[in-house]
């Protein structure tokens, strides 16, 4: 078997394993016997993989935003407040104020 089957075998493997672990790329390197670097160097030099592995954590993100939805439907407090702090943003559901401006401030120092 060649170095680039090898190579390529290890990334089947690991786009499976991320799959399992839903896009949670240490448990997956761990699994699969590679460093972290090594998933972050496959997903920057490969345009095939990192497609697949964006892929798949869109996937995991989809399944977890359905656990909170299902949290927020049992009247959860805690997810309600959450989801509103993330996505009511626009409707003033903010902790804090952002101000915005296209000038540069200048500073002042009084000796």
């Amino acid at each position: 078997m060649s170095k680039t089957d090898k190579s390529d075998a290890k990334k089947k493997a690991f786009l499976q394993a991320l799959e399992k672990n839903l896009g949670i790329v240490s448990n997956t390197a761990k699994q699969v016997g590679i460093h972290r670097s090594t998933y972050y160097e496959w997903r920057d030099t490969d345009p095939e993989f990192r497609e697949a592995a964006e892929s798949i954590q869109e996937v995991a993100l989809d399944f977890v935003e359905s656990k909170l939805l299902k949290r927020i439907s049992d009247e959860s407090d805690t997810a309600i407040i959450f989801y509103l702090k993330t996505k009511g943003k626009h409707r003033g559901y903010v902790e804090r104020s952002e101000i915005q401006t296209t000038e540069t401030p200048t500073l002042q120092w009084n000796d």
